[in-house]
């Protein structure tokens, strides 16, 4: 689960399963909860506040899907 809230700039984001395309302007809030394939376009620098469950701890890489491996201790 992401959760996205934009504080400056403007953008774009595409889902990439349905076609859809959503404006994105400061105050604008999104949420990605089924691994959503998408695409975000920039056309003014952008910025971000984003929450992640399970939370983000820094050394994660995209997978060959396209998302983060859940981080597990060794």
């Amino acid at each position: 689960l992401e959760a996205v809230y934009c504080i400056e700039g403007r953008g774009t984001i595409e889902d990439l399963k349905t076609g859809e395309v959503h404006q994105i302007t400061p105050g604008t809030v999104y949420a990605l909860d089924q691994h959503d394939e998408h695409i975000l376009s920039v056309d003014e620098r952008l910025r971000f506040v984003c929450v992640f469950n399970p939370p983000v701890v820094g050394p994660e890489t995209h997978d060959e899907h396209g998302v983060y491996p859940l981080m597990t201790e060794a």
